[in-house]
């Protein structure tokens, strides 16, 4: 459809003959670009998990991208991520889901949960990110923890609440659980209707691709539209 709707741009562009060359050269990056996302295959760009989850017959494609705190390459993705989310539309929900692997991964989820739990959203957690991987305040204890959000502004009281609530409990186990069944061995690392798992091959723009192309893969046949392109840069 967008290579349709990219000839008629440029059969009323062309009828100036300065702008062939431009044109065509646009039409044949569009197309370029449509079949590499055509060409990417289950069992090479993107694998099946061995117990997927149920998929619910909502019209809503479930993507979850699994990260760690103290990743690298989660700290720089996070950016890309966070506007690539912003252009989904209701057919999309996405979701972080902290690793959980050892006792400092689960501190650091514990985080997760209790800073969206607090309601400090995005920049939260960007915060976070500068404080390990800027600041080398790595947060490896419940006491740093607390220290850091104490900076932040908030309440030894309200901390203390929220962390040891029963509901920053259960979204730790829960995600604890799913990581297993997942089987979650690097980050980031990203999970489509809990059928389909996409790893960090190729740099960030190709790995959003990937996703991208396994969510319209995912989509009733009803909730196919045209959209306008995604933005990957940083």
């Amino acid at each position: 459809m967008i290579l349709k709707l990219s000839q008629i741009i440029c059969m009323d562009y062309m009828k100036n003959k300065k702008n062939l060359i431009i044109c065509l050269f646009g039409y044949l990056l569009i197309s370029f670009s449509s079949n590499v996302q055509a060409n990417y295959k289950l069992g090479k760009d993107f694998g099946s998990l061995s117990r997927p989850l149920p998929v619910k017959e909502d019209g809503v494609v479930d993507v979850i991208e699994v990260f760690w705190y103290g990743c690298g390459h989660c700290f720089n993705l996070s950016p890309v991520v966070s506007r690539w989310a912003k252009q989904k539309d209701s057919t999309v929900n996405f979701q972080k889901m902290p690793v959980t692997w050892g006792p400092v991964h689960q501190l650091h989820a514990k985080l997760f949960y209790t800073i969206e739990a607090l309601g400090m959203g995005e920049v939260g957690h960007t915060a976070v990110f500068q404080a390990i991987h800027k600041e080398g305040n790595f947060l490896s204890n419940e006491k740093a923890v607390i220290n850091f959000l104490e900076r932040l502004g908030v309440e030894t009281s309200e901390i203390t609440k929220y962390m040891d609530s029963f509901s920053v409990k259960q979204k730790v186990k829960r995600a604890i659980e799913i990581s297993k069944q997942f089987k979650v061995t690097a980050t980031p690392m990203f999970f489509v209707d809990g059928q389909y798992r996409v790893e960090a091959k190729g740099g960030s723009m190709r790995m959003l691709q990937v996703v991208d192309h396994v969510i319209e893969l995912q989509k009733p046949v009803s909730y196919t539209h045209l959209t306008l392109p995604t933005i990957y840069s940083v």
